[in-house]
């Protein structure tokens, strides 16, 4: 095992902690993140291989073992989800800092998504009830786990600068791994075996996670996380504020089941999305006046809004790919490849096989340039990875017209799609690796767990917009695909623009020399 010297970048650094701060062993990286690289990496297998499998199930007729839901419906009900996950994250956070501490909650979160996978790959028995309240555990558990495990990360590298950044990007890396190998397991067994054969498969997954950190995180992670930053009147209560959430929501989830109200997932999505605005807008609110913070430490906070925004605007189009791209593969993709019809799902591993290609590039990309003396700011890396994003749906623009074009039962080659995913593919490595990592470095030290929920939260609003606008890939209304991609577009076209124009006072506010 290698080591580097103690200097003044890790001045910070307690004793107990140094050795595995300071450890090269993993790739010239902490070997900690080679644990955290495998949990997380199989915590996104379990996700991403049911998350895409979702609207094909609700929406597939009784006949075929699905829902039987309205397409609108099913892409509402996976917008709703994949928000809650994220949206998970902040009070996960919290629980993390005031109470757990960040070790315990990612044990807990891996425990919970576990048991949620295992009661959807159940509902092929127990039918709807056992199917949503799978999805209730999958998010309460990733809200411990997401946030989290991403925090520690960032505790690995206390000197901070480009190490921390390429560290990121390894660890963004292990996601896309398993985003990468879940849609071509639980896609295969899904579509062509029985959907809830490919549920089961991504619960194996999970399982496989929670062993990977039961085993290894002692060992490699140190006193890492292990202790809450609350003190012992502020963990009882968030202890009890936890207990009685959990309460009400079982409560909820309970009488839902029981059918004592009625859900319209697409009103209930549009309810949510404002509510999480004004949700965003009052902890950002009680941030700047009410939580104690001193001049330097409120304008990274302002950088951080400026980043949550338009992070928000990116993720409400790159997520669209379970959803509207997702549907558009499944009526409007000439899948067939040497006789054999590709499943609809490994579409969805194409974004992340570009990732995995691509991101030891920019890992080396950032460090070679911040060697040079030419680092790029965060908003810098932000706009460009807007600038790719809105070049992608301009792109299924195109496609779009090609299929309307064509006429009834027209279908395009997968390299539209495949195009597509690649320039969003750039965008998310110039945005995603480089948002968590700006998180650890301009969250104040005893809000980082928070920071990281609000990162997740982004993430969050970004599903839920995402959900509401991709049920309208329909083969019934074909007018309105190259509208729906072409808003996309420009709405990415013009936050490119206005963060542009941002760049230098941000980059001001956070105290970055001029390149």
């Amino acid at each position: 095992m290698s080591s580097a010297q103690p200097g003044p970048a890790s001045s910070g650094v307690s004793a107990e902690a140094l050795p595995y701060t300071s450890d090269r062993s993993f790739f010239g990286h902490p070997r900690g993140l080679n644990t955290l690289f495998f949990t997380e990496m199989w915590e996104r297998f379990s996700y991403y291989g049911i998350r895409p499998l979702l609207v094909l199930f609700m929406a597939a007729a009784l006949a075929e073992g699905g829902f039987g839901f309205d397409r609108q419906q099913a892409s509402a009900i996976v917008g709703i989800y994949a928000a809650c996950v994220y949206l998970a994250s902040l009070p996960g956070g919290w629980i993390a800092d005031r109470w757990l501490g960040l070790r315990r909650a990612i044990w807990y979160g891996a425990i919970l998504i576990a048991l949620g996978h295992l009661s959807i790959a159940l509902s092929s028995l127990f039918a709807k009830p056992a199917f949503f309240a799978g999805l209730v555990l999958i998010v309460m558990g990733t809200g411990l786990l997401k946030p989290n495990i991403s925090a520690i990360v960032g505790d690995l590298y206390p000197e901070g600068g480009a190490r921390r950044d390429a560290g990121f990007s390894i660890f963004y890396m292990g996601i896309n791994v398993g985003a990468l190998l879940a849609p071509l397991i639980t896609g295969l067994l899904g579509e062509r075996v029985g959907w809830h054969y490919g549920f089961g498969a991504a619960g194996v997954g999970m399982l496989l996670g929670v062993v990977t950190f039961h085993f290894r995180a002692g060992k490699t992670l140190g006193p890492l996380g292990a202790t809450p930053a609350g003190t012992p009147d502020e963990q009882r209560m968030v202890r009890n504020v936890t207990l009685v959430g959990v309460g009400i929501i079982a409560a909820v989830v309970l009488a839902a089941m029981l059918g004592l109200f009625t859900v319209n997932p697409v009103a209930v999505g549009s309810r949510m999305r404002d509510i999480m605005l004004a949700m965003a807008v009052a902890y950002f609110g009680y941030l700047f006046l009410f939580a104690g913070l001193d001049g330097p430490e409120k304008k990274r906070i302002a950088v951080i809004l400026v980043l949550f925004i338009f992070a928000t605007i990116f993720w409400s189009a790159f997520e669209q790919a379970p959803t509207s791209l997702n549907l558009f593969a499944a009526d409007f993709t000439d899948r067939n490849l040497f006789g054999w019809e590709v499943p609809i799902l490994w579409l969805q591993s194409v974004n992340s096989l570009f990732v995995i290609t691509l991101a030891p590039v920019f890992a080396a990309v950032w460090v070679l340039m911040a060697k040079r003396g030419h680092e790029l700011s965060s908003p810098a890396k932000f706009a460009f990875g807007l600038l790719f994003a809105g070049l992608g749906f301009f792109l299924m623009v195109a496609a779009a017209n090609a299929v309307i074009s064509g006429g009834d039962g027209a279908r395009v080659s997968m390299w539209w799609l495949t195009g597509s995913y690649l320039l969003q593919t750039i965008g998310e490595l110039s945005l995603s690796p480089v948002g968590l990592s700006s998180m650890t470095k301009l969250a104040p030290r005893r809000f980082v767990g928070q920071m990281m929920g609000v990162w997740f939260m982004a993430s969050a609003l970004g599903n839920l917009i995402a959900g509401l606008v991709g049920g309208h890939v329909d083969p019934e209304n074909l007018a309105e695909m190259p509208q729906l991609f072409m808003r996309t577009a420009l709405s990415l076209f013009l936050a490119t623009a206005v963060l542009a124009l941002l760049v230098v006072p941000i980059r001001k506010m956070m105290g970055e020399a001029k390149h």
